[in-house]
């Protein structure tokens, strides 16, 4: 640990309390729940909290269970070096809620499945659901393992923290509620972490406030620092962060996440009703937000705290992510306890996701790998989903330990939500959409959606994009004045002034790299998820036209239909409006009056086959 004592002070007594609350409360939730819940032994009631939750504390879960450490920790960093144009996600979010509660919700929900993969099977066939489970339980242990990990190893690095300690505590603490109380332990437990999470990023918000004299000095700072970089409405793909590919690629990937992540799904389809349902998602947004709204405002602090010093380049801390937990332990190492809210902050973070995800892949693997092939009783089942969050919470942990071989975290995270769950978006809107749409078609659109997001991805991997495209924005050490007694210690790890020297280095295409490597790989992150989703979608309509899709009849409860959308509802009442005023009843309405209305149901089904069969 020695190597690892800092100026800014270290951990003390009462941050540990502080943090060690934090892991308590959350368990004891999970006692608490799996006690009072011990009468119901179905799987439903495990997995899906009985149906019966209602949108406050839903909507508090949704927000909590993607705001991880990754957002607490990479998204101030994010805006420390790119500026603050990812505050354009804020518009992404709305965007995402519209569609989901217009287009995905209205379908799952009537439909009452506990798997959202159940719904591929429906609509599809077997293979696509089990194609499409397989890759869901694949992305969600490879997210949640660097989810455990990167608050691990940036919070172990500044504040001296254990970092395998740190990592195997949460995880058996997440794992022990998940597996005592389900759902609604995770719900409850989402609630308590989100206020956490704001409180900590409040802590260090309102500090860097005091310590820079006010609001105003730390927004003109960010300005001369070009931070504000919002007016950046550059069209090119490559560009990482542009108005564009942020609304455009956050907006899909979030639909990934949003729409038909089985985690967000199985959430609010446990509410009591659809319209507490449609209540829960856009009070989320403004969880959404107001997360959003501190991580990038906590990023100008950081900016304007250490705008003549910047730790990175002066090696004082060794990754991005570490800036955030390296201010808190300089502007708050005097608070005892303060440390300690931000560090529970980060992790209450990643409890919240690797819950909800141990959960969501609980009821995975119950509804889409056992049930269709075994028949066992009900009690049975709720036993099986418990030992299946254990196995899992056990497999996260692991994947923690594989994590710490991969790249810059927030990146990494949305590159892997955006290369699986792109294609899976495709696939899913596909079969909600288009009513010709058919199993060979959503099969092969699947695979060459992810085949070609893979390519991408990868290739981004192996041929990072040139700085010319990422544009950090520029960081001075000229106003530091450290001792060198203490710098020695930080020299042992390499000092990432060299390397950024020479990524500056402009590249050309002949130095052994592929013709590709200048363009197509060197695509914004953010769009490996629309190609994923294009792709797939575009196949699949091919596909399906050419094997005779048109021929095909869909039950009608499977696509949308025009009663499912608010927009739908709001012409029919501004029609009633007017029909009322002008006094005038309408034939149809007068020849329901006198006949008796015939069965709703069957009018509805009868209109919307003869709609789809004139627009295919």
């Amino acid at each position: 640990m020695s190597g690892h004592s800092l100026v800014a002070g270290s951990f003390l007594v009462a941050d540990y309390v502080v943090f060690a609350v934090m892991l308590l409360v959350s368990a004891a939730v999970g006692v608490y729940y799996a006690w009072a819940d011990r009468s119901q032994r179905s799987s439903g009631d495990f997995l899906m909290g009985g149906r019966r939750l209602t949108a406050l504390p839903v909507s508090l879960s949704l927000t909590a269970s993607f705001m991880s450490a990754i957002t607490v920790l990479s998204n101030p960093a994010e805006v420390y070096r790119y500026g603050a144009n990812i505050g354009f996600y804020g518009l992404a979010y709305v965007m995402t809620m519209v569609v989901t509660s217009e287009i995905f919700l209205p379908v799952f929900y009537r439909l009452a499945i506990t798997s959202t993969y159940e719904y591929l099977e429906l609509r599809f066939s077997r293979a696509t659901r089990l194609l499409g489970t397989v890759l869901f339980i694949v992305q969600t242990i490879l997210y949640t393992g660097i989810v455990i990990y990167a608050p691990a190893l940036a919070l172990n690095q500044v504040t001296g923290m254990d970092l395998w300690g740190a990592v195997i505590s949460t995880g058996v603490v997440c794992t022990f509620y998940c597996t005592m109380g389900g759902l609604k332990a995770v719900v409850w437990t989402d609630v308590f972490q989100l206020g956490v999470m704001l409180a900590g990023f409040l802590s260090v918000i309102i500090r860097s406030v005091v310590v820079q004299g006010g609001v105003l000095p730390i927004i003109s700072d960010s300005k001369q620092g070009g931070r504000l970089n919002f007016w950046d409405f550059d069209t090119n793909p490559l560009r990482r962060h542009t108005f564009w590919t942020i609304t455009i690629g956050g907006t899909f990937v979030w639909l990934s996440i949003y729409g038909i992540n089985q985690a967000q799904v199985q959430r609010y389809i446990s509410c009591k009703s659809i319209t507490h349902a449609r209540l829960s998602l856009y009070i989320n947004l403004l969880g959404l937000w107001s997360i959003l709204l501190c991580s990038v405002f906590a990023g100008m602090g950081l900016f304007s705290v250490y705008k003549n010093c910047d730790p990175w380049t002066a090696g004082r801390v060794t990754a991005p992510d570490q800036l955030m937990p390296y201010l808190v332990m300089d502007i708050l190492g005097d608070y005892p306890g303060l440390p300690g809210l931000f560090v529970a902050a980060a992790y209450s973070g990643s409890l919240s996701t690797v819950s909800s995800s141990i959960n969501a892949l609980a009821a995975v693997t119950v509804e889409d790998l056992i049930k269709p092939y075994t028949n066992i009783s009900e009690k049975h089942l709720s036993w099986i989903a418990k030992g299946l969050s254990l196995i899992y919470g056990v497999l996260c942990i692991g994947m923690a330990g594989l994590a710490s071989l991969l790249g810059g975290i927030l990146q990494a995270a949305i590159s892997i939500f955006g290369i699986i769950g792109g294609p899976l978006l495709g696939v899913f809107t596909l079969g909600i959409l288009c009513p010709f749409a058919n199993s060979k078609g959503a099969l092969s659109g699947l695979v060459s959606g992810l085949v070609v997001a893979l390519w991408v991805g990868i290739g981004a991997q192996i041929y990072p994009p040139s700085p010319e495209m990422s544009r950090p924005l520029s960081l001075t050490i000229e106003g530091c004045n450290f001792t060198t007694t203490d710098s020695l210690n930080w020299t042992s790890t390499a000092l990432p002034t060299q390397s950024a020297s020479i990524s500056t280095a402009p590249v050309h295409s002949t130095d052994g790299k592929p013709l590709l490597a200048d363009n197509w790989y060197s695509l914004s992150y953010l769009y490996f998820s629309p190609v994923g989703t294009i792709i797939a979608i575009s196949v699949g309509l091919l596909v399906s036209l050419f094997t005779g899709g048109w021929k095909l009849k869909v039950e009608s409860k499977l696509t949308l239909m025009k009663e499912d959308t608010t927009l739908y509802h709001l012409f029919q009442f501004c029609k009633d409006r007017v029909m009322r005023r002008t006094g005038k009843l309408d034939l149809t309405r007068d020849r329901g009056e006198r006949t008796g209305s015939t069965n709703p149901a069957f009018c509805d089904v009868e209109l919307d086959s003869t709609k789809s069969s004139i627009t295919s």
